[in-house]
């Protein structure tokens, strides 16, 4: 198989990783723990950090030829594999990252569990120490020119580990509101923040549309609309209905920024 490529991602180098652990931390999160030479070649920095993760496909031969960067030609030969062949390509953030590790540097990956219909929940479930994956790191989720001290976070239960990223990357006198929806009140967990970010843990009913429950509870948060930097991560209606709320409590564009996730099958 030839060499490919992932996105025009700017010639970023490659990260050849590989798995240490792999623990169920919640009902709905699996954390897969990797390292390897390469990871002294990642530089953390926070801020909703995140990476395209280049995952084993159903042919363990798919990760042998990655090329040291990408370019747009890579990703055109990428795009002429068959599907089989082609490796799996998602994007998730950055949990945690440690220097000094029980096993040398080590970086935490957070994945939803979708059941095992769902590549990248499935690989999660069933990869082991020394498995093979690969990875670009994409840069941060949170723009702080857009402002830092004065914020509304929200995200259901995929935006979760973003959020905690931004949270633990706040100036310690922030202030303001996290919005956290999860499928279970048990897939609440501690995340660093600063005293003055209050954080709100919400869990749905399974009847109740992922994102609804966060949506109604961030509709009636109090902030400064003149200093408030509002983030939304999650399913695309969520991130949608929320910027269209805030854009009517006069919140400036500028100030809003929303990512829709994932897309809910109607």
């Amino acid at each position: 198989m030839g060499s490919f490529a992932l996105v025009p991602l700017r010639g970023r180098p490659l990260l050849r990783l590989q798995v240490l652990r792999s623990e169920r931390v919640a009902p709905h999160y699996q954390r897969v723990t990797v390292g390897g030479d390469a990871i002294t070649g990642f530089t953390a920095s926070g801020w909703g950090q995140w990476l395209r993760l280049v995952l084993p496909s159903a042919n363990p031969s798919s990760l042998d030829d990655l090329p040291d960067r990408v370019t747009p030609l890579q990703r055109l030969r990428y795009l002429t594999l068959d599907r089989d062949e082609r490796p799996v390509l998602r994007d998730y953030a950055v949990r945690r990252f440690r220097p000094i590790g029980r096993q040398g540097p080590e970086l935490d990956i957070d994945f939803v569990l979708h059941g095992t219909d769902a590549p990248a929940s499935a690989w999660a479930q069933s990869c082991g120490p020394g498995d093979r994956l690969a990875a670009v790191d994409e840069g941060q989720a949170f723009d702080r020119s857009r402002g830092s001290d004065h914020v509304l976070l929200v995200a259901d239960e995929t935006g979760v580990p973003t959020v905690a990223g931004v949270l633990a990357s706040l100036p310690e006198d922030a202030t303001g509101t996290a919005v956290l929806e999860v499928p279970s009140i048990d897939d609440a967990g501690e995340l660093d923040h600063p005293p003055g970010v209050e954080l709100v843990w919400l869990s749905r009913d399974e009847d109740d549309p992922p994102g609804r429950v966060a949506l109604e509870t961030a509709e009636t948060v109090v902030f400064d609309r003149s200093r408030v930097h509002a983030f939304v991560a999650g399913e695309q209606s969520l991130a949608r209905r929320l910027r269209r709320h805030l854009l009517s409590r006069e919140v400036p564009r500028v100030r809003i920024s929303a990512a829709g996730y994932w897309r809910r099958a109607r």
